[in-house]
């Protein structure tokens, strides 16, 4: 019976979202209704939760508007939600960041993840190619 189910769900799924993280600060294109007009309305904040797979995957966003903290859980797969942007990426340990809840201000502040990329590399071989080692200055 699952492997019935999967195998439809796997067909329902016709977008896939960007790669993206528990911490990661995320904006949330949604698709609002009102009357007979649609427009795009952005919801952008940290993602504390994850949760389910296939086309039952949520993900759960939390930003602070004018002093009050706002969280909607967003199902990634729903034609609602247009698109989903990655503006910065978070370093945690936790797979859910439920804790952010009971922060405020600075506290609830997320780690930026660094990445290390070409210029890392670039770096090390110009060393390597003046002979000289890492913090020293070449003189005996």
């Amino acid at each position: 019976m699952n492997a019935t189910i999967e195998r439809i769900e796997k067909q329902q799924i016709q977008k896939s979202p960007p790669p993206f993280n528990i911490g990661d600060t995320v904006q949330v294109f949604v698709k609002v209704i009102e009357g007979d007009r649609e427009r795009t309305q952005v919801f952008e904040g940290n993602v504390i939760a994850r949760r389910g797979r296939n086309t039952r995957e949520t993900i759960t966003v939390r930003k602070i508007a004018y002093g009050v903290g706002v969280e909607r859980i967003f199902p990634i797969y729903s034609p609602i939600v247009q698109d989903i942007k990655v503006i910065r990426q978070g370093r945690v340990r936790r797979a859910k960041l439920y804790y952010l809840r009971g922060k405020k201000g600075r506290n609830m502040r997320i780690e930026e993840k660094e990445t290390f990329g070409r210029a890392g590399a670039g770096a090390a071989k110009t060393t390597a190619e003046t002979g000289t080692k890492a913090g020293t200055t070449g003189e005996g």
